[in-house]
């Protein structure tokens, strides 16, 4: 299983764990069995047809899975991935 760090952002969707383990030889398989077992993570990376929304980087070791191969990117159990949602707000 790939480890999958979790951004404080969606900490509160897994039950406040910084980091959960999923199974899955893709990007895409673990996301798919990230959302699975943690629902509430899909309901705020997913859009309503099932694919990233686009403003969710995933890195793979530190790398950009969209410089690599997305979410067919493999992925081993030596692998650690990181959901990173792009934040926006701020004070006027």
């Amino acid at each position: 299983m790939s480890t999958v760090k979790i951004p404080p952002v969606l900490r509160q969707a897994v039950g406040g764990e910084r980091t959960v383990d999923a199974p899955g030889a893709t990007v895409g398989e673990v996301l798919g069995n990230l959302c699975e077992a943690h629902p509430a993570v899909g309901a705020q990376i997913l859009t309503p047809e099932g694919e990233l929304h686009k403003y969710v980087n995933v890195y793979v070791n530190d790398e950009d899975a969209r410089l690599l191969q997305w979410t067919d990117t493999p992925v081993g159990d030596a692998d650690t991935l990181l959901i990173l949602p792009a934040m926006a707000g701020g004070a006027r």
